[in-house]
């Protein structure tokens, strides 16, 4: 996962996902999704920079701008679309973007770092890996929600609450990721049967990503997402056993 994305990439993202028209934003959705996504990133106790909250109530003003009866189209002078600003915004930060990924994509291919063992026994077979490409915060979001989604319709089974740290649930997972070198995002969630245990993995995975640990890869967008888990600097980031004692000493806060 690359760099903590903020406001402008979240309002991408969800842009992307309802395949939506970048200059006619149906503005009620957004915020709504948008406000969602705030939601569920408070209840994680994630620390959310003061900009987030900033556009969360410039939406809310846009929405209720959009609300109000129209101008006369007679007049002379007609009003600005209120989503017009946001949309230069938008606009601005996704040329930015597309600039730094270019950058990344070009830094990438200077390294050996991308042959995953998959990826070398395809070639050696002839057949060509489906691309994959490194998930971002908001897409790895997206899927968590979908998770807790399903984890609400299915029946409910009154056990114990958990009461597991983050550094304990990163050792947990690093054990299953000794076991199998990948293995599906949602797989991670297959032990925890409660909405704060579901939380805390889903944490655990967000420092797992920063310490280095894991690579998360989706098959386009909107795709499976799998966990690849990283080897020491010793080899190849995907090749050989992860190194032993890797879920010790960091702390998961």
């Amino acid at each position: 996962m690359q760099n903590f994305e903020g406001p402008l990439d979240l309002l991408l993202h969800l842009i992307r996902k309802h395949e939506v028209d970048i200059y006619d934003i149906p503005i009620a959705l957004i915020t709504q999704q948008y406000l969602e996504y705030l939601d569920l990133m408070t209840e994680m106790d994630l620390d959310l920079a003061g900009e987030f909250l900033v556009m969360a109530a410039t939406l809310i003003h846009i929405k209720s701008k959009t609300l109000l009866p129209r101008p006369d189209p007679k007049q002379d002078e007609p009003e600005e679309d209120p989503r017009e600003a946001l949309v230069r915004r938008l606009l601005e930060h996704q040329r930015f973007k597309a600039a730094a990924e270019l950058l990344h994509e070009k830094e990438i291919q200077r390294s050996a770092q991308w042959a995953r063992p998959d990826e070398r026994v395809a070639s050696l077979v002839g057949e060509a890996p489906e691309p994959e490409l490194e998930v971002d915060l908001f897409s790895l979001m997206t899927a968590f929600k979908q998770v807790l989604d399903r984890a609400r319709r299915r029946p409910r089974v009154l056990l114990p609450p958990e009461q597991i740290s983050i550094e304990d649930r990163i050792a947990q997972l690093e054990a299953l990721l000794t076991e199998q070198e990948a293995c599906g995002f949602e797989e991670l969630f297959a032990d925890v049967n409660t909405r704060a245990g579901m939380i805390v993995t889903f944490l655990a995975v967000l420092e797992m990503i920063r310490l280095k640990r894991i690579r998360v890869f989706q098959q386009a967008q909107g795709g499976a997402i799998r966990v690849y888990r990283r080897d020491r600097p010793t080899g190849a980031p995907f090749a050989g056993a992860a190194a032993a004692g890797a879920g010790t000493g960091e702390d998961g806060q």
